[in-house]
């Protein structure tokens, strides 16, 4: 594995690998010394054209933790907002020596570009494409349910998981289904038939529009992001309904078995996709998020560029 563009590109093998390298190399946390040597000399760039907080830091963090030297690059205040393109940013971060680039773009397919036309003889990450993947936040939130519902080995084999939300505009929704699909789970889509993507038909997984008649049985609900910057229309008729039909709060909690956990990529809004109450129980599993998506970035990029034997995935 040179690159981590999709989901898709994890065969069960290798989703496997990721995740049980991630349990490993969480230990590290509970060191006095947070650190280890794997990367010492490799240069590894986070490459943001969109802003970021959780996924850029989480990055850096990671990549510190494996002792790799880092270069933080926002497109605001850099050249591109000078009109640089892509292959001339790509370019000038293969000059400097990148050993890993860590790109998030607004268009989908860029890192897929950067990855395939020669721009760059690194290691490409996607960390997040458009409305197309997230492939590493499908990852961490895989391995957050394999912690907490498989006891932290093994595939996800007849796991239930519902993501609610607004799945079109969703790069985490179709990088999960992809995912969660290869690691034996059973995934049902629940949204307003407005936001359901072109062609949601096509993908491994179930579909409904009534969250309620979802909920029986489920092991997890993932809520996501109305991601209103990304609306250009009226895709349901106010905040309020939606909240009503297609938000979690206590009383939806519990219709959910008693192990049941609630995922939510971030950030959130309290209020709307999810209730306060909600966010803040014993149940809601988002601040561990957070810290699983460090382990399992550094075991992405240990395996990219220090940790790959030969013959391995």
């Amino acid at each position: 594995m040179r690159h981590l563009l999709s989901a898709a590109d994890l065969s069960l093998d290798d989703a496997l690998l990721v995740l049980d390298t991630a349990t490993e190399l969480a230990t590290v946390t509970d060191r006095s010394v947070k650190k280890l040597p794997t990367l010492r000399g490799r240069t590894v760039v986070n490459l943001f054209f969109e802003d970021s907080t959780r996924t850029r830091i989480s990055f850096e963090v990671a990549a510190k933790r494996l002792s790799a030297d880092v270069i933080n690059f926002a497109a605001k205040g850099s050249s591109v907002s000078k009109g640089e393109s892509l292959k001339d940013t790509a370019l000038t971060l293969e000059a400097m020596g990148a050993d890993a680039v860590v790109v998030r773009h607004h268009a989908s397919g860029a890192p897929h570009r950067l990855a395939t036309a020669g721009w760059i003889g690194g290691s490409v990450v996607n960390a997040g494409d458009g409305t197309h993947e997230h492939p590493t936040q499908a990852l961490l939130d895989a391995y957050t349910l394999r912690r907490h519902l498989r006891g932290g080995s093994g595939d996800l084999a007849g796991l239930r998981v519902a993501i609610v939300g607004d799945i079109l505009h969703s790069r985490v929704a179709r990088s999960n289904v992809l995912l969660l699909r290869t690691l034996g789970a059973e995934v049902t889509l629940v949204a307003p038939p407005t936001l359901m993507p072109f062609g949601v038909e096509t993908w491994p997984c179930a579909t409904g529009f009534d969250l309620d008649d979802a909920l029986d049985g489920l092991d997890a609900v993932m809520m996501l992001r109305v991601q209103a910057e990304r609306m250009h229309a009226a895709y349901f008729p106010s905040t309020a309904e939606y909240s009503r039909r297609y938000g979690i709060d206590a009383r939806r909690l519990a219709l959910m078995p008693e192990h049941a956990i609630v995922l939510h990529p971030g950030p959130m809004n309290r209020g709307m996709e999810i209730s306060a109450d909600v966010a803040d129980s014993e149940r809601a599993v988002m601040v561990e998020q957070v810290a699983n998506g460090v382990s399992v970035r550094m075991a992405v990029l240990y395996l990219l560029l220090g940790g790959q034997k030969e013959g391995s995935p």
